[in-house]
């Protein structure tokens, strides 16, 4: 298989916006955290508890798939840069861009499972009207 330097290229908007994404959910749970663990102090509550443990798994994955997102722009670069100098037999660049692939199917991957725990978070506080409605 035979690249050129215009193939790892193609990754880069497709990178630079799953970063940006990451980056945003980022910031919305660590401010969700923020909050829940002020209210925390204020009640102690189970479904807070729960769902500051599961913005906290969150939050780690989320780091995860900003880094193995990171990992896969850094050696689609470096595939590009390789294939400017033609002393490198094409096999490098080529393998480092396969590499690259790799790396952003982990982010992805990870991007799954944090979408999965979003929903768990999503039933705590479904969990928590429904108690209200029952309790009033």
């Amino acid at each position: 298989m035979n690249i050129d330097i215009q193939t790892p290229s193609l990754v880069f908007s497709a990178t630079s916006l799953l970063m940006l994404a990451y980056t945003n959910r980022f910031l919305t749970i660590a401010g969700l955290v923020r909050d829940l663990i002020n209210l925390h102090h204020t009640q102690e509550d189970a479904v807070i508890k729960n769902q500051i443990d599961n913005l906290q798994k969150r939050l780690k994955w989320i780091r995860l798939m900003q880094l193995w997102g990171a990992t896969s722009f850094f050696t689609a670069i470096t595939s590009m840069l390789l294939q400017m100098f033609e002393a490198i037999p094409n096999i490098i660049p080529t393998i480092i861009f396969i590499i690259s692939l790799i790396t952003m199917l982990i982010s992805l991957s990870y991007l799954i499972l944090e979408l999965l725990l979003s929903n768990d978070a999503l039933s705590y506080q479904l969990d928590t009207i429904k108690k209200e409605n029952i309790h009033p």
